[in-house]
């Protein structure tokens, strides 16, 4: 089990690693003008989206794994454990987000401004935050 944690725990920090990139990507789309870097600044953004895409497979699947393979979080006195899975669907959520943002970007309907995304960039922040809150100190 402590070697299913272990990768959980990894796979999750790098999934969030390509969360707090990938909107700083968008920042940059959002104020560039030339089509070069714009290219290239898609390219980047869509091999980051692919390789986050995997790493949160791999990290929901570990969780799934802890939790019904273990029963991690199961039973009485467990409310933090559907606190934080409601989190993590936020999570999952702010991952698809992203990759309808890139898939406007690629066909040039953006709208947004940089300063939306900077703000954006923002959220993972936030959820990971109270994630993390939520496992450690488990408050209900």
């Amino acid at each position: 089990m402590l070697w299913v944690k272990t990768f959980h725990i990894v796979f999750i920090a790098s999934w969030f690693a390509g969360l707090f990139y990938l909107p700083r990507i968008y920042v940059n789309l959002a104020q560039q003008s030339d089509p070069t870097v714009q290219a290239t600044l898609l390219g980047m953004a869509r091999r980051l989206y692919r390789f986050t895409s995997i790493l949160a497979v791999v990290a929901v699947l570990l969780g799934l794994w802890l939790y019904i393979g273990y029963g991690i979080g199961m039973g009485p006195g467990n409310g933090w454990m559907h606190a934080k899975l409601f989190f993590v669907l936020l999570v999952i959520g702010y991952h698809h987000a992203c990759g309808s943002m890139l898939r406007k970007f690629e066909r040039g309907e953006n709208t947004r401004t940089h300063k939306f995304y900077r703000w954006f960039n923002e959220v993972p922040v936030l959820l990971l935050l109270v994630v993390v809150a939520l496992v450690v100190v488990k408050p209900f």
